[in-house]
C-alpha cells in the first residue's frame, strides 16, 4: 500500500486540518502530561501532524513503513524553519517491531494507523511498541474507525477531485465489508491528469481497513500495559455516537494507575 498513491496523498488531503488536529492532540497531551516537550510518531506518514505538532512547541520523531511517505516528509522539513528548541526527525520504520534506546513523553498514531493494523497480532504489536517507549509519566494518543458507525452506516462508493497547479486528481473508493473480520477492503481508483500537457493516467491500490469497538480498544490496550483513561469522538471531546466514524482513545502506563506493567 501506498507505493503509487503516496505522490497524490497530501493534494488528495489538502482539505484535512492538520493544524486544529494538531491542536486537539497537544491539548490533550498537556492536560495529561503538562512538562511533556518529545512525542514518538508511530505512522508518520508526510510528515503534516508532526509540522504541526513542532508548532505547538513538541519535538517529534516519527517513523513510517513507506519509504515514499518517508521521503515527502523529509522534504517538506529540509524546507520547514522550525521553532528554536524544537527538534523533527523522520525514518522509516515498521512500527510493530521498533525498538529505540530512549522513552518518549508522549506517542501517537493518527490518521486512522491503528486500523491499517488488520489482524490481532499487528495491533498488540504496535501498542507494545508505544508503551516500550513511553516515559512513566507518558501519554499515548490514537484514532480509529469506530465499529458501531461502520456498521449502523455501511460506506458506500465515494468520489473526491482535488487539484492544484500542477495536476488534477479524481479518487474513486469502493468499499467492500467483511464483517466476520472486522475489515473494509477499500479499492482507491485514481485518475490523474497532468494540467500542462492533458496526458491522464490511472492508478489503483487496495487498502485494509479495521474497525473496532471501544471495549476491543480497551482489552488490547491493557494487554499491551496501557490504561485508557479517555475516548471520545475525533477532534471534538464529546461522546462516540451510532454516527462517529473516527474515534480516538487516551492511553497512559498501567504504572501510572499503580497497576502492574510487564
Amino acid at each position: 500500500m501506498f507505493q503509487q498513491y503516496a505522490r497524490y496523498y497530501d493534494l488528495l488531503y489538502a482539505d484535512k486540518d492538520y493544524d486544529g488536529e494538531a491542536a486537539f492532540v497537544a491539548d490533550i497531551i498537556r492536560r495529561q502530561n503538562p512538562d511533556a516537550k518529545s512525542i514518538l510518531e508511530l505512522g508518520s506518514g508526510t510528515g503534516l501532524h508532526a509540522m504541526a505538532l513542532a508548532r505547538q512547541g513538541y519535538s517529534v520523531t516519527g517513523f513510517d513503513l513507506s519509504p515514499e511517505m518517508t521521503i515527502q516528509a523529509r522534504n517538506r522539513l529540509s524546507k520547514t524553519v522550525l521553532p528554536q528548541g524544537v527538534s523533527v526527525s523522520f525514518e522509516k520504520g515498521d512500527i510493530r517491531t521498533l525498538r529505540l534506546p530512549r522513552r518518549f513523553d508522549a506517542a501517537i498514531s493518527l490518521f486512522h494507523v491503528m486500523s491499517y493494523q488488520t489482524n490481532n497480532s499487528d495491533i498488540e504489536a504496535c501498542l507494545t511498541t508505544a508503551f516500550m517507549h513511553l516515559e512513566k509519566t507518558g501519554v499515548f494518543v490514537f484514532d480509529y474507525w469506530h465499529g458501531q458507525a461502520v456498521t449502523n452506516d455501511p460506506p458506500t462508493v465515494r468520489v473526491k477531485r482535488m487539484e492544484d497547479h500542477t495536476m488534477t486528481v479524481t479518487r474513486i473508493a469502493h468499499p467492500t465489508i467483511r464483517p466476520d473480520d472486522n475489515l473494509v477492503e477499500v479499492r482507491y481508483e485514481l485518475t490523474i491528469q497532468d494540467r500542462t500537457t492533458g496526458q491522464t493516467k490511472q492508478v489503483c491500490e487496495d487498502h485494509r481497513m479495521r474497525y473496532f469497538a471501544e471495549h476491543e480498544v480497551e482489552r488490547f490496550l491493557k494487554g499491551a500495559g496501557l490504561e485508557p483513561i479517555e475516548q471520545g469522538e475525533w477532534s471534538s471531546s464529546q461522546p462516540t455516537k451510532a454516527g462517529t466514524w473516527s474515534a480516538y482513545v487516551v492511553a497512559v502506563p498501567m504504572a501510572a494507575h499503580g497497576e502492574k506493567t510487564h
